[in-house]
């Protein structure tokens, strides 16, 4: 199997703060809001260097979701920086109404995704946010894995028309994507061909996928891994392909089971090609207060994890 090289932990969310920045020289029509997380967005950069284009909103979600659509109808491409909790959860009417029903060109970034958030605890850690945008007609969603890819579809957003969902995370992690390796919206990318299991992995499940793939060659089973990194619209196409070849498949994210990833891919696997599925996500229950190591281990989302509903997959052939 190819052989990925963590080139040095680094957060996703600088990933975002690069490319956003990179977006402050090259669009002119972009701006920044934030919800009173400047450093935890990583937008100071932009705003050192657009402080014309940057809206300091405060504690005031709701009303800056509001904001963000109004700035559309001048022509702007809005980015919209808080919390994943406070990006979703707390503004779902606004972005309903406002953002999704009216079709504004909004961005909503959203940081401290999922349980690796860590400390804060399970009134931070929204588990739940994938399945709530998602399911917004028109709404585009996208997990990337690390700093590179974060960063790459960061640019790629402001080029595109329609609200977007850009999820990323707090903590540092493997960064392995490379330059090679392009970002499209709605293509998932096969990472590691392989014959015996399709992993179909999202966000900081990626390397964790990558990792268990690893296990399992050691073990004689070839897995192949795909980048799951645009949840919607889904690459159904490459799914189908790959569980043609492989015959069975394991999703993998960070996030509950219900709503997210998995349940995307059941349905398209129910509708075109029914596959044996094992879901590596958290089951229907809340975060709690602990570092992200600790939680990734506790509700299972790592690649050992993986690597055993990779063999209960396969066992259901």
């Amino acid at each position: 199997m190819k052989k990925y090289t963590d080139q040095g932990k680094v957060d996703t969310r600088s990933g975002f703060g690069a490319g956003l920045t990179e977006l402050g020289r090259t669009n002119p029509n972009v701006v920044a809001l934030c919800a009173d997380l400047i450093g935890s967005l990583k937008m100071q950069d932009f705003i050192d260097e657009n402080p014309e284009r940057f809206f300091q909103i405060g504690i005031a979600e709701a009303n800056m979701m509001g904001i963000a659509a109004g700035l559309t109808i001048g022509g702007k491409i809005p980015f919209t920086g808080t919390f994943a909790n406070f990006s979703t959860g707390r503004v779902y009417d606004q972005i309903r109404q406002s953002i999704a029903y009216s079709d504004k060109n909004v961005k909503i970034c959203a940081s401290h995704a999922g349980v690796t958030l860590g400390e804060d605890g399970a009134t931070h850690q929204i588990l739940e946010d994938i399945g709530l945008m998602k399911m917004l007609p028109g709404m585009t969603v996208i997990n990337p894995c690390d700093f590179n890819q974060t960063k790459a579809a960061t640019i790629a957003i402001a080029a595109h028309q329609g609200p977007v969902y850009l999820r990323f995370g707090r903590p540092k992690v493997a960064n392995f994507i490379t330059d090679d390796i392009p970002f499209e919206i709605g293509k998932g990318i096969v990472l590691n061909p392989g014959k015996d299991v399709t992993i179909a992995a999202t966000g900081h499940l990626v390397w964790e996928a990558l990792q268990a793939a690893e296990v399992l060659e050691a073990e004689g089973i070839s897995a192949e891994v795909i980048n799951i990194h645009t949840i919607k619209p889904l690459d159904t196409e490459l799914l189908i392909s790959s569980v043609e070849k492989t015959g069975c498949i394991v999703s993998a994210e960070e996030h509950n089971y219900l709503g997210g990833l998995g349940e995307s891919i059941a349905g398209a696997l129910a509708t075109f090609h029914p596959t044996p599925q094992e879901f590596v996500a958290t089951k229907d229950t809340f975060g709690e207060s602990g570092t992200p190591a600790q939680l990734m281990e506790k509700y299972g989302l790592n690649k050992n994890s993986i690597v055993a509903a990779s063999k209960k997959a396969i066992s259901r052939k």
